[in-house]
């Protein structure tokens, strides 16, 4: 399917596509966030809608976040929206806050705060603009500092829409929407790339990836995502630099992993993590079962399907419901062999697997009671022997909904859980443990007097 028309010329500058030739219309975009970019605009700033909204609006998809870019900078847009609050430490962006917990976000246009790469050599699979985009001179206003020799570079800098297209990861993140001209303005050849249904790093892909190894866990994400295919080149430099992602921080990575699992489409996330020999870079030892034992990652792929079902239904799962649902198949042996106790096998699996993505204590400790909860009911549905006790721990409701996706392919809608089954399996066996009640022995009677 075309997505726009318009061919970008190289060195000619941006590509802009007129309303005429794109499918993007104020009508899909949130009223708060027009409410915003025009109000920017009369107050003589420029702001665009960028990033996921205009990518998805251009594949006729709805957006499920709208983020605004300007060239006001976080002060000015504290000081002309009274609903918005400034965060980030590394970058400041403002959150403007709306009635019923909606957040818009509005961040300033920012530049590659290192020194220029004029220089560089586009390789396969990436994209340069003509002559690269030089590295702007800012008065030192908010980051936007000037460079002296040997100067360690700032965490942020402030730039031109250009230089902030041109400093994104991938290029059909990095294009523009102007509301006053209801035009689509590309920099890097994302139009043609959403043309053509690609993953294109923006800049050399081998240097980004060394910049940060976060991007190659990206890249895989909107290429599963979106169902495009990674450039020419782009899958090598994945092979050969996979390993930098080991040296991440482990805050980051449990937030790429959140976000891969609570998205839409985790199962050909995952899919795609495995056809790069990424799982076992991220998870370890259970990684690199799931990506070994096709059968085993086939039932977890079948358990990720039936959450993104859910999910796009409208009925999300929770993190630790989606890790139980990917762990399943590792943990389901291990419970076997773990007798009445399994707590403390799983927890001494988790620990000795060698995960990159290192869970937080409570995150593992909810997943490891879900998982072994869930493991005591598919039991008990073969062999009848339920510690109806269990009713009272607080995951006891989530595993019951685990069991029935494990043992019955999907999510139990109302009226359908664990209990029910167990009644089928078992009908003449009583819920919730013991038997019939005791008789009362009859008192005994003293002499008569």
């Amino acid at each position: 399917m075309e997505v726009v028309a318009g061919v970008q010329h190289e060195g000619a500058g941006p590509l802009i596509l007129p309303r005429a030739e794109h499918c993007v219309s104020r009508r899909d975009i949130d009223p708060e966030a027009l409410k915003i970019l025009f109000r920017l605009q009369r107050l003589g700033f420029t702001a665009y809608l960028t990033g996921g909204a205009v990518r998805d609006m251009l594949l006729g998809r709805k957006p499920k976040d709208f983020d605004i870019a300007t060239d006001a900078r976080p002060n000015q847009i504290r000081k002309y929206f009274a609903n918005a609050f400034i965060i980030g430490r590394r970058f400041r962006l403002a959150h403007i806050r709306f009635r019923g917990g909606k957040v818009i976000e509005v961040a300033t246009f920012r530049r590659d705060p290192g020194p220029a790469a004029g220089s560089a050599v586009p390789s396969s699979g990436t994209a340069f603009a003509a002559g690269q985009i030089p590295a702007a001179q800012k008065p030192p206003e908010e980051g936007g500092a000037v460079m002296a020799a040997g100067e360690r570079a700032p965490l942020y800098a402030f730039g031109t829409p250009e230089e902030d297209a041109w400093r994104r990861d991938i290029t059909v993140n990095a294009l523009f929407y102007d509301p006053a001209t209801a035009a689509v303005i590309d920099y890097v050849g994302g139009v043609a790339d959403l043309r053509q249904g690609r993953i294109r790093v923006i800049g050399d892909a081998a240097e980004r990836f060394r910049e940060d190894p976060v991007r190659i866990w990206r890249v895989i994400r909107y290429a599963a995502r979106l169902g495009f295919a990674i450039g020419d080149g782009i899958g090598s430099e994945i092979l050969e630099q996979r390993q930098l992602l080991a040296g991440c921080s482990e805050s980051r990575m449990y937030e790429e992993l959140s976000k891969d699992l609570l998205g839409p489409r985790s199962r050909d996330v995952f899919a795609l993590h495995r056809e790069y020999g990424v799982l076992r870079l991220l998870l370890g030892r259970i990684g690199e079962a799931l990506e070994n034992d096709e059968p085993m990652f086939a039932v977890s792929s079948s358990l990720l399907a039936s959450a993104d079902a859910e999910k796009e239904a409208g009925r999300p799962l929770g993190l630790d419901e989606m890790l139980s649902l990917l762990l399943w198949p590792w943990a389901a042996p291990l419970l076997s062999q773990a007798g009445s106790d399994p707590f403390p096998l799983l927890k001494k699996a988790f620990l000795g697997a060698g995960m990159v993505v290192s869970l937080p204590k409570g995150m593992r400790a909810q997943v490891i009671d879900l998982l072994a909860l869930a493991g005591r009911m598919v039991r008990a549905l073969g062999d009848g022997n339920m510690r109806w006790s269990a009713r009272s721990r607080p995951g006891y409701a989530l595993a019951s909904r685990l069991c029935y996706m494990i043992t019955q392919g999907r999510v139990p809608t109302a009226g359908e859980s664990f209990e029910d089954l167990y009644q089928k399996t078992f009908p003449g066996r009583p819920l919730w443990g013991g038997s019939s009640p005791r008789r009362r022995r009859p008192r005994r009677q003293g002499p008569a007097a």
